[in-house]
């Protein structure tokens, strides 16, 4: 299937690892001009410099878009390097899960201003170049907590009910500019932030075996932990022209986990 991706070009938040990693080194790979951003520069540039070792076009930009004006700067780096912009894929974001009475004004604030102000602003600095273009995607990768809020979940579920509500306003407000706008909500798929909570807590087995654990813990139906190139696969198919007519949705990508559709 072609998905009519060479010649475009995506900014990608979060993009030093998992999905955003994946979706960075996927959409390359279809012939798109990917601009990463992550708070981290070492892997960042890691990941850009193996997409253009495999012959793909990345521009990594440093960036914490927690931060006011951060984010314009990833939307104005891509448009200068690469001319355009016709892509953006909100992927930024950590696990933040406790209680509420654990959760302060700090806590909130910050939760946020990574997963939902972060997500405002780098559409707003987008929609200009968006709209030259004649149409573009934005994904929102948010999580399944947002639809189905849990005990011990905040301030991510709040935060990702919020990034649920701006994808379908969106879809509505932008549709006439031919922007589409939709939501991947996330589960439990692989990445750093597992490898590192694999290590702090010491678990006896190899890492294969912990998601093993992860996975019949938490009931997933499809009895595994999800892979970042399957979630890749996903946002490729979203922001490509096979899915021109799909705008304002939010697609569970969790193994059947999710109670709700």
């Amino acid at each position: 299937m072609d998905l009519e991706l060479r010649g475009k070009v995506a900014v990608i938040t979060g993009a030093s690892d998992g999905i955003g990693r994946a979706t960075a080194e996927r959409l390359a790979a279809e012939g798109a001009a990917v601009t990463l951003c992550a708070r981290r520069p070492e892997p960042l540039v890691a990941v850009a410099e193996g997409i253009v070792a495999a012959g793909g076009q990345a521009l990594a930009v440093p960036a914490d878009v927690s931060r006011p004006g951060a984010v314009e700067g990833v939307v104005a780096a891509a448009v200068e390097r690469f001319g355009r912009l016709d892509i953006l894929v909100n992927n930024a974001g950590r696990s933040a899960a406790r209680p509420f009475d654990a959760v302060d004004d700090t806590d909130w604030a910050a939760d946020l201003d990574l997963k939902f102000h972060a997500a405002v602003r780098a559409v707003r600095a987008a929609l200009p170049h968006l709209r030259a273009q004649g149409g573009g995607r934005i994904v929102n990768v948010v999580a399944v907590a947002g639809k189905t809020p849990g005990a011990g979940s905040l301030p991510t579920s709040v935060s990702r009910a919020a990034g649920l509500a701006l994808t379908k306003a969106l879809s509505k407000d932008l549709a006439g500019d031919r922007i589409t706008v939709n939501a991947v909500c996330i589960g439990m798929i692989k990445s750093g932030q597992w490898v590192r909570r694999w290590q702090a807590e010491g678990q006896p087995g190899t890492l294969d075996e912990f998601y093993e654990r992860a996975a019949r813990a938490a009931g997933i139906p499809l009895g595994r932990v999800g892979e970042a190139a399957e979630a890749a696969d996903l946002i490729a198919f979203l922001v490509s022209a096979r899915a021109a007519y799909i705008t304002g949705v939010a697609i569970n990508m969790d193994g059947g986990v999710s109670a709700v559709l």
